[in-house]
């Protein structure tokens, strides 16, 4: 079993001091049972000493030399004891071997975590070398030299960003006709190239929003109120998306507008109602002018109607005048004598005349001017 121990390195640890009886040594003679320890009370007793009485003088023994403990750290830093062979423990290396294979663990994660990039698909990598642009990344896994050499900025080129304008209160501009506007409008953009992104303007973020700005302002300057708050909004919209965007270019930005979206163009608060007035004036007017347009061409088609008819009953007068002649004669006769009482005389001779039709109608119009009876008065 001892044998077993000091192969394994940790035999030392329990051969510090040679094995000793709780009940003392054996005396001078050698025998087992002629120890000279203390017995009892008496100091020259042969027989075991009590352990846990006090030696004769009062005193505790004090220990000599290094205790197990002691030993026991000593050999599990790698060093020696007294009473063993071999230091440390199996398998672990000794304090200069552990730093170094911790070094070398550190270095290769750091290795990897710096030399291999995943690029997503809506993502792209702007490369670094020494601090000077070495190129882009696509998307998948990519490999590059570890930093510091090489550095790796992962730009997110397909999220499209919206800027609201006004971010509080009111936005005001000045129309072309003088008047004052209140427009809240939002511009979307996007990443082009993410290198000219990066690289080429200091605050992406401002840069867009004062060239948002700037442009539509320019734009509401050449346009009349009542476009900017009625059927002009598209056309602002598009002019704004071309200003910004080619403001953007020139400053090789990387930036893409997507749209421009005008989402609220009134007067301001203080003349707002006036401007509602004046807005139902005009749309009243227009809806007069529209009923003025169909009822012309309503006159018109009629008109023409009738000339058409009058063209086709020349076209048979031609052929047939005295007939034609006759016959309109008879259609406006009836006509009039339609809406007249009349009365037909036949000759020879005359016959006696009762207007009865005439007496009639009178007694109808006497009955319809008498007032009906109240319910429950007295008849």
């Amino acid at each position: 079993m001892a044998n077993l121990l000091d192969r394994i390195g940790l035999a030392g640890i329990f051969h510090n001091e040679a094995p000793k009886s709780p009940w003392g040594s054996g005396g001078s003679g050698g025998g087992e049972g002629g120890g000279s320890g203390n017995g009892g009370s008496g100091g020259g007793g042969s027989g075991p000493r009590n352990p846990w009485s006090f030696p004769p003088d009062g005193k505790r023994p004090r220990p000599t030399g290094a205790s197990t403990l002691d030993e026991l750290l000593k050999r599990a830093r790698g060093g020696r004891g007294g009473g063993g062979g071999g230091g440390g423990f199996p398998g672990v290396p000794a304090g200069g071997r552990l730093w170094l294979m911790v070094f070398g663990g550190l270095l290769l994660v750091w290795l990897i975590y710096t030399s291999f990039h995943p690029i997503g698909p809506r993502e792209r990598g702007v490369v670094t070398t020494l601090g000077r642009y070495a190129g882009t990344l696509e998307p998948g896994v990519q490999l590059t030299f570890p930093a510091p050499f090489q550095l790796v900025d992962v730009v997110d080129v397909g999220n499209i960003r919206t800027e609201n304008f006004p971010t509080t209160g009111e936005n005001l501009m000045l129309t072309g006709d003088q008047n004052i506007v209140d427009l809240a409008y939002s511009v979307r953009w996007d990443i082009r190239s993410a290198a000219d992104y990066k690289f080429q303007i200091a605050r992406p973020l401002e840069t867009v929003r004062a060239t948002a700005e700037s442009a539509m302002r320019a734009v509401i300057a050449t346009t009349t109120l009542n476009e900017a708050i009625g059927e002009g909004r598209s056309r602002i919209e598009g002019q704004v998306q071309l200003a910004i965007q080619q403001i953007l270019d020139e400053y090789h930005s990387g930036i893409r507008i997507q749209g421009v979206a005008i989402q609220k163009a009134a007067a301001p608060q203080a003349v707002d109602e006036d401007f509602k007035q004046v807005t139902a004036a005009q749309q009243e007017a227009q809806a007069n002018k529209n009923n003025a347009n169909a009822y012309a061409q309503q006159v018109l088609a009629q008109a023409q109607g009738e000339s058409a008819e009058f063209d086709k009953i020349y076209e048979q007068y031609k052929l047939a005048p005295e007939v034609t002649r006759r016959r309109m004669y008879y259609e406006t006769m009836e006509q009039i004598l339609s809406r007249t009482n009349k009365t037909i005389v036949e000759a020879p001779g005359v016959t006696p005349y009762l207007a009865l039709p005439d007496l009639k109608r009178r007694a109808d119009d006497d009955a319809a001017a008498k007032p009906a009876p109240q319910a429950g008065a007295p008849r």
